[in-house]
């Protein structure tokens, strides 16, 4: 077990003693990661603050029940997403939407559609917006378990043996979460993209 891991557990241990100031540091520690997690589950600013909230007061309320049996990364990990979630079913009206902040990273290039497009080739992208638009509406579309180890793996780079662990399931099963969340965005992707191409 790395250092990391050992001195996580050991302020784990302090907040179940109710240490206020080692659950400080666990937060300082972890508060951008989880933010960013409950936003890319999400989409909406004030729900994932909402969530990431939630979830450190869950671990300053539970830190007791820490057994040990992962990482604590993976434990925090685990009750973000299950905040998240909970409060996308919670909120119907949830859809995704004001994901600006993420800036979508890589996401064109993980669908693997737009490689080999240029700039200088504006018939062939669409506009900025208009991606944004059609895969915020694709993510959102997406079932839960594919839409978590999606996220997990391309906005928090988490490898599929840490989601796994996350998820609670097997490695092969991320995996196929993973390809399967892809080949639907691709679906979708290619369906808009023919759709603009044919417009006059």
């Amino acid at each position: 077990m790395g250092k990391t891991s050992l001195y996580d557990e050991t302020l784990i241990r302090r907040i179940s003693g109710k240490d206020v100031a080692a659950f400080k540091e666990l937060v300082e520690r972890y508060q951008t990661s989880i933010y960013s997690t409950c936003l890319s589950l999400i989409g909406d600013y004030h729900q994932a603050e909402e969530a990431a909230q939630d979830t450190f007061f869950q671990i300053y309320r539970t830190a007791g029940s820490f057994r040990g049996e992962s990482k604590v990364s993976t434990w925090i990990y685990r009750i973000a997403v299950n905040r998240s979630l909970n409060l996308i079913r919670k909120n119907t009206r949830s859809r995704w939407v004001r994901s600006l902040s993420l800036g979508w990273r890589d996401e064109i290039k993980d669908v693997q559609i737009f490689q080999g497009s240029s700039p200088e080739e504006p018939e062939k992208q669409l506009e900025e917006k208009e991606k944004r638009r059609f895969i915020e509406s694709a993510l959102a579309s997406l079932p839960d378990k594919q839409r978590v180890a999606f996220v997990l793996s391309k906005y928090e780079n988490l490898t599929s043996r840490e989601i796994s662990e996350i998820l609670g399931t097997s490695v092969n099963s991320v995996d196929a979460r993973i390809h399967r969340a892809k080949r639907s965005l691709q679906k979708r992707v290619l369906a808009v993209l023919k759709k603009n191409s044919e417009e006059p």
